[in-house]
């Protein structure tokens, strides 16, 4: 990561002047500020009629690309009469998202959304230059101030207004040298980033294998083993027993509620889904907040319980799990399936670390149905198998995995905290990089 991040590139230019925007500061000395309508102009070049141009999109976090590369995050449209066409090196914006970095240089033909704004460049220009400027945090924000809505998810930034902010402008040689600086750059960071994921998604896969060994074989290497009788489980040890689980739950499966409440920005937790993260509740994800009567009546069915489980069971993040691990009041919703353990026959931490091994979530996604989304039944889940010893081996199991978890957590975020000051460094060296607080060769 030293490499990648040479401090020795941070070299200045020799005398600088006052760029006369706020958000930008100072400018090298040679450098023009000059406002965005005096670089662009705003066309609209309609699509002919039953053309097969490459349908674009621009995206926050990758710029424009074709849509038929992520079709998965939209729509294809049936027709795209009535687009706009779009030319290689043109700006696109989207002037509803662009606040949030919906803007980028297109580096195909095409057509796109009438929604979007398409600029050209009305003097010469590197255009990937303005690719790298305009999503940078530092210009972002200033698009922000200058689109308008009564609140962020209704902003829009209009050409009129977009036009007006001040920019710099280098030499077209310098703009070639700064692209060409910051893809080399960014290149050598966005490996380095990919390393390290790849490095968390290895740590990731360690934790999960141990735990799978640990609750399907226990902790003692050499002890005598016998079949499950459960394809996905294998072998266990001779002494272990194989059940349904809900023959060591205290309560049969049950779900929050089928109706969708009144929400307020104050009240009761509601969480689902999204609330799940990382084997807890995230209650920064919940719904919102419902009222005191609404809880009550949500309690006659369930009332959360310290040491509940809960698993989705119902959508993209369907057998993900979390503990319950707070006294506080909330309530719960429909795609949330509660296991509450019998502590006669199965410990919290242990059923939590079963429901979270690779053996159940194999029976999990073996078992799910799909319609719109895929989903499992409580039925189905109260009937999967689970392998479990005593109480006593259970307890040494469950302490063996929180040791090594620990480990591997630590370990994660060590990475990813390197991950995120790679990508601090990423962006502070693009706006130097534009902005001409450094002078790059």
């Amino acid at each position: 990561m030293e490499a990648v991040m040479d401090k020795k590139i941070m070299t200045k230019y020799p005398a600088y002047k006052d760029s006369g925007a706020l958000w930008l500061g100072n400018i090298p000395q040679e450098w023009k500020a000059i406002k965005v309508k005096n670089v662009f102009r705003l066309v609209i070049e309609p699509a002919p009629k039953n053309n097969d141009f490459e349908l674009l999109s621009v995206y926050t976090d990758i710029g424009v690309k074709p849509r038929r590369e992520l079709e998965e995050r939209g729509n294809k449209a049936s027709t795209t009469d009535g687009y706009w066409f779009v030319k290689k090196g043109d700006i696109v914006v989207n002037k509803l998202l662009a606040w949030m970095g919906a803007i980028g240089v297109s580096n195909y033909d095409g057509v796109t959304s009438p929604a979007y704004d398409i600029l050209r460049a009305k003097v010469k220009i590197e255009s990937n230059y303005f690719h790298y400027l305009f999503r940078n945090d530092a210009c972002i924000s200033e698009l922000k101030r200058h689109s308008r809505g009564i609140m962020d998810m209704r902003l829009r930034l209009y050409f009129d207004k977009f036009g007006d902010i001040m920019i710099p402008f280098p030499t077209f040689k310098e703009q070639k040298v700064i692209v060409d600086f910051l893809d080399r750059k960014t290149a050598l960071i966005d490996k380095a980033i990919g390393i390290k994921e790849k490095q968390i998604e290895l740590l990731k896969e360690r934790r999960q294998i141990l735990i799978h060994k640990a609750v399907t074989r226990g902790l003692n290497p050499n002890v005598k083993l016998k079949p499950s009788g459960v394809e996905w489980i294998g072998d266990i040890p001779a002494g272990w027993n194989v059940t349904s689980v809900k023959h060591v739950l205290e309560i049969p499966i049950c779900d929050g509620p089928h109706t969708t409440p009144q929400l307020y920005d104050e009240g009761i937790p509601f969480v689902s889904a999204e609330a799940i993260k990382n084997g807890e509740i995230d209650f920064d994800k919940r719904r919102g907040f419902i009222s005191l009567k609404d809880h009550q009546f949500f309690s006659k069915k369930y009332s959360p319980k310290r040491n509940d489980i809960y698993m989705v069971k119902s959508g993209a993040t369907t057998g993900n799990v979390a503990m319950v691990k707070t006294d506080i009041e909330f309530s719960i919703w429909s795609p949330l399936a509660v296991f509450r353990a019998n502590q006669n026959k199965v410990m919290p931490n242990y059923l939590y670390n079963y429901l979270e091994s690779p053996s159940f979530k194999m029976g999990v996604e073996l078992s799910w149905s799909f319609g719109t989304q895929q989903n499992i039944g409580m039925g189905i889940l109260s009937n999967l198998p689970i392998a479990y010893p005593t109480l006593e081996e259970q307890k040494r199991i469950s302490e063996y995995i929180n040791r090594v978890a620990e480990k591997v957590l630590s370990a994660i975020a060590l990475k990813a905290q390197e991950i995120e000051k790679l990508k601090e460094y990423k962006a502070t060296l693009i706006n130097s990089a534009v902005t001409g607080k450094i002078k790059v060769s």
